[in-house]
């Protein structure tokens, strides 16, 4: 079994982006020479998420929309978390919500997707560099 390791890097100016990863992780793959396997996909920062779904603009805004519902920016006041001296507590919930990774099975060199399925970076408190982890294993 082979495995191949690839870090892909973010640096999102405004406070939140659904950054569409699918290309990157697809070359890291074709890198890979990796035929049968597996792809695991997981940010490597906590206030960033990584999950997969259909790349249509109308579906972003309503991710924003209803993150925003479910854990707003403010009052920053009303989160423990930003007691710290931060103010970031909506985006570890935002991402609790979204996931920290995605695993796609490798088919004959290829992601084995599902219709309309592509991978997403999604960030909820941007303003500085960030990373992901591409890990692929198999054959």
């Amino acid at each position: 079994m082979k495995s191949h390791r690839a870090e892909l890097w973010f640096n999102v100016p405004g406070r939140r982006a659904f950054i569409n990863i699918t290309p990157q992780v697809e070359k890291a793959l074709a890198d890979s020479g990796i035929r049968e396997g597996l792809c695991l996909v997981n940010a490597m920062h906590i206030t960033a998420s990584i999950f997969i779904n259909d790349d249509e603009r109308g579906l972003h805004q309503d991710y924003e929309k209803w993150l925003e519902n479910l854990a707003p920016h403010a009052p920053v006041g009303h989160y423990q978390h930003n007691a710290t001296g931060e103010d970031n507590a909506d985006a570890h919930l935002k991402r609790q919500v979204m996931g920290r990774e995605v695993v796609v099975a490798i088919t004959a060199g290829r992601l084995d997707f599902g219709p309309w399925e592509q991978i997403f970076y999604g960030e909820f408190d941007g303003g500085r560099k960030k990373r992901a982890l591409v890990k692929i294993i198999g054959d």
